[in-house]
C-alpha cells in the first residue's frame, strides 16, 4: 500500500472515529443520567407523582409493553386518606394510569391488611380509584402464599410470600411515610410486610434485619414514596388528624435504601437513625448518605 493511500484511509478512519465520538457525545447530552432520587412537590398528588416519574426518565423507562405489573401500596388500615395511615389513593391511581400508558398488560394492586380488608380497601379509597384507573384490585388469597428461600438472609432463611408479586414482570413499591411505634418509621422496607404470609409478627424480634432479608428477594423495579400527607405520631394506624402533616411531596427512585434515608429527613431524622436503613447500607444493598446522591427536585 502506498503511503498516500494509507493516509487517505487513515484520514477517513479518523473522520469516522471522530464522527462516532461526536455522535456518542451528542447522545450523552441528549440523554442525561438518571438521578438517584426525584423529589417532586405540588398541590395535586397526581401531577406530583407524574412529575417525580418524569424526572426519573418517565414510566416508560421502567415498564415495557406487555408487562404484568404489581403496584404494592399500604392498605393496612381502616382509615381515610386524610388520616395518612394508608398510601394516598390519588398517587396509586396515577401510577396505575402511567403503567397502562407505558404499555403494561395488567396492573395488579393488593395488600395484606391489618384491619378488615373490605373496610380498608374502601375507606382508603384505593380500591375504587385504582379500579377506575384500570387496575385489577384484589384481596389477599391465603392459598397463594409459597415458601421462598432467602439465601442471603441473616435473620430469616425462608418465608411464605405472595405468588402474584413473585410472578410479576415488574413491581412498584408505593409506601406512605409515617411514624411507627416499633421501628421508628414505616417507609419502603416496612411495606413489604403486606406480601408476607404466616405469622408475620414473629419478625418483630429482629425486625430490621428481617426486613432487609426480604428486600434481597423482593427488590422492586421502582419505589415511589407517598409523602403527600405524613403521619408524625401514633403510627402505624393513627386516627387523629392533629398527627398529620401536609407535605405535598412524592419521591421516586430505584434504591430503596436511599428512598428511606430521604424519607427519614421528612421527620427530622437521618437514614442512619433507622435500624433497617443502616442494616441495608451495611450489607451493600443501597446508599443512605444523601450527600453522595444526585437528587433532582421538581415542582409539579
Amino acid at each position: 500500500m502506498r503511503r498516500r493511500d494509507f493516509l487517505k484511509i487513515g484520514g477517513a478512519g479518523a473522520v469516522a472515529v471522530a464522527a462516532g465520538a461526536a455522535g456518542s457525545l451528542e447522545r450523552a447530552w441528549a440523554a442525561p443520567a438518571r438521578p438517584d432520587l426525584a423529589v417532586a412537590h405540588g398541590k395535586d398528588p397526581a401531577a406530583t407523582a407524574k412529575a417525580a416519574l418524569a424526572a426519573m426518565g418517565g414510566m416508560g423507562s421502567f415498564i415495557s409493553k406487555g408487562d404484568v405489573v404489581v403496584i404494592k401500596p399500604n392498605i393496612g388500615w381502616d382509615r381515610t386518606p386524610e388520616q395518612a395511615a394508608d398510601t394516598n389513593p390519588i398517587v396509586v391511581a396515577a401510577l396505575v394510569q402511567m403503567c397502562l400508558d407505558a404499555g403494561a398488560k395488567t396492573v395488579k394492586v393488593f395488600d395484606r391488611t391489618c384491619n378488615d380488608p373490605r373496610r380498608c380497601y374502601v375507606q382508603s379509597q384505593i380500591e375504587p380509584m385504582a379500579q377506575k384507573a384500570g387496575a385489577e384490585v384484589s384481596h389477599i388469597d391465603d392459598r397463594k402464599f409459597s415458601e421462598v428461600a432467602i439465601p442471603r438472609g441473616e435473620a430469616i432463611k425462608s418465608w411464605p410470600l405472595y405468588r402474584d408479586i413473585l410472578e410479576a414482570d415488574k413491581v412498584i413499591n408505593v409506601p406512605i411515610a409515617k411514624h411507627h411505634s416499633l421501628s421508628g418509621l414505616t417507609l419502603s422496607f416496612k411495606n413489604w410486610m403486606g406480601v408476607m404470609g404466616a405469622s408475620r409478627g414473629r419478625i418483630h424480634q429482629n425486625i430490621h434485619e428481617s426486613l432487609v432479608d426480604l428486600y434481597t428477594v423482593l427488590k422492586p423495579t421502582l419505589v415511589v414514596l407517598d409523602a403527600v400527607r405524613i403521619l408524625t405520631a401514633n403510627g402505624p394506624q393513627g386516627g387523629n388528624l392533629k398527627d398529620v402533616k401536609q407535605m405535598d411531596t412524592v419521591v421516586a427512585g430505584v434504591d430503596q435504601v436511599a428512598i428511606d434515608a430521604f424519607g427519614a429527613t421528612l421527620f427530622g431524622m437521618k437514614g442512619s437513625d433507622l435500624g433497617v436503613v443502616a442494616a441495608a447500607a451495611r450489607r451493600g444493598l443501597g446508599k443512605m448518605d444523601l450527600d453522595k446522591l444526585v437528587i433532582k427536585r421538581v415542582e409539579a
